[in-house]
């Protein structure tokens, strides 16, 4: 996320809350793709890590590119820590170790995110490569140690960093190693958000086997093929997971809203000073708990939707959704990502056949599924049969559902070619985990630094 919000509106009741994620809904023909990626900076020479200060660091990145688009610098007590482009155009925003990170605009088809994710990188590459720096597409940091990796000077990470070591073993981890590619995808009304949630909920572990990318921590194998989605099992749980609550068939905004109340904040931002509020839920804030630490103590709108930013479901409802589970990768699977939901939740005929298909998989069984997918990935056997057969099958509801949207770019093509690299990965039955550990076996030879040569943009 680039920039916190302000805004001011009191909050008056918890129904004002669901109130808000409803009017996100929105007619179909507005539905929208908004997709972010994050990737590591590295220095060519040594293969070492990009600090934010100095002459080759990434607050010359952001300078530069500020200087060359004209968008709008974000400033965090006196740093640039990201870029906001015009209205929907979307944004550059930092994770805590500097995974840089773009946050797509919302655009009409899979198409648009390919260009835009195109039009990215080659101006990274453009400002970056004169400074000897490139950028990895994995899901985790494959080489360098915790205390090796840098530090962003942004607020909300340093009450971050000293929460997570509370409530997991993994926060750390999650926040300075790991890389994501996401979507945000659109809802017409509550029943729509309900259908996409659930089907999306149970095929999210899907989506961490077919992504998975980070095999390697420190230099060489760990034992896993999503390091990153071994990491979310113990993040912190109070915020992060499935919510066996969305499993029920009524499942509604309110039942979201009563379980983010309960969920400890991270933060409130007052006259631009971040004020650590780790110590009370949102319910509690709203009750007055922070009467006597602030002046200005009551809830506001921008306090509520800064808050659902700092939730971690393995989808999260704002007022679209969000699909969390894939690992960061090459840039051909930054386009296979969206490509993947979109073609299962925005065509009606192919969300009726995902719903079909994990009707009756049970909370228990997801669970399950998530917790044995980092380590055994597409080979994780679920209901008697491979998880290959079930991507297989899975990947072609999505087709399906990308034909249905017929959207065609100059070539004529439809959507459909941005799920090349799953069909690749299929047919060979091996995942970028398993390519990149045969390469560690054989042509790297042992040496990590390969997969820099390799993997980067």
């Amino acid at each position: 996320m680039a920039r916190d919000t302000s805004d001011s509106t009191p909050i008056t009741s918890p129904d004002a809350l669901a109130e808000y994620l409803a009017e996100g809904s929105k007619p179909e023909e507005q539905f929208r793709i908004g997709t972010e990626h994050e990737k590591f900076p590295f220095f060519r020479d040594g293969k070492t890590p990009v600090p934010y200060f100095g002459d080759a660091g990434i607050k010359t990145i952001l300078d530069t590119m500020q200087a060359r688009s004209g968008w709008e610098p974000i400033i965090d007590a006196g740093n640039i820590i990201g870029l906001g482009g015009p209205s929907g155009m979307g944004a550059i925003s930092l994770e805590p170790g500097g995974q840089f990170e773009l946050s797509g605009a919302p655009l009409e088809n899979l198409h648009e995110t390919c260009k835009e994710t195109n039009q990215h990188l080659a101006l990274v590459r453009e400002i970056a490569e004169p400074l000897g720096i490139a950028f990895l597409g994995m899901g985790g940091s494959p080489k360098w140690t915790f205390d090796e990796t840098p530090r962003m000077p942004k607020s909300r990470y340093a009450i971050m960093s000293r929460y997570m070591p509370k409530v997991g073993t993994k926060g750390l981890d999650m926040m300075y190693r790991t890389c994501t590619i996401q979507v945000n995808l659109d809802f017409s009304s509550e029943a729509d958000m309900r259908r996409k949630m659930q089907v999306s909920l149970k095929l999210q572990s899907l989506a961490t086997a077919l992504f998975a990318s980070s095999p390697f921590t420190e230099g060489k194998p760990n034992g896993l093929k999503s390091w990153r989605g071994d990491i979310w099992t113990d993040t912190d749980n109070q915020r992060a997971g499935l919510l066996p609550f969305a499993f029920k068939p009524d499942f509604s905004f309110g039942d979201y809203v009563e379980w983010a109340l309960d969920v400890p904040m991270y933060f409130v931002v007052r006259d631009g000073r971040y004020h650590d509020c780790t110590h009370i839920t949102f319910r509690q804030a709203m009750a007055g708990a922070l009467k006597g630490e602030l002046a200005d103590w009551q809830t506001n709108m921008g306090d509520w939707t800064n808050h659902l930013s700092t939730l971690f479901p393995d989808v999260r409802l704002k007022r679209f959704l969000e699909m969390r589970g894939a690992d960061g990768g090459p840039w051909r699977r930054i386009c296979a990502l969206p490509a993947f939901w979109v073609g299962l939740l925005y065509d009606s005929a192919a969300l009726d056949a995902a719903e079909t298909l994990t009707k009756d998989w049970t909370f228990e069984e997801v669970e399950a599924l998530r917790n044995a997918v980092p380590a055994g990935g597409l080979d994780v056997e679920f209901r008697g049969r491979s998880l290959w057969d079930v991507a297989r099958d899975v990947v072609d509801i999505a087709r399906t559902g990308l034909k249905n949207r017929a959207r065609l770019n100059a070539s004529g093509q439809d959507e459909t070619v941005h799920l090349a690299p799953l069909d690749e990965m299929i047919a060979k039955r091996s995942t970028l985990a398993d390519d990149m550990l045969a390469l560690w076996k054989g042509r790297w030879n042992g040496n990590i630094e390969a997969v820099f040569d390799d993997y980067q943009y």
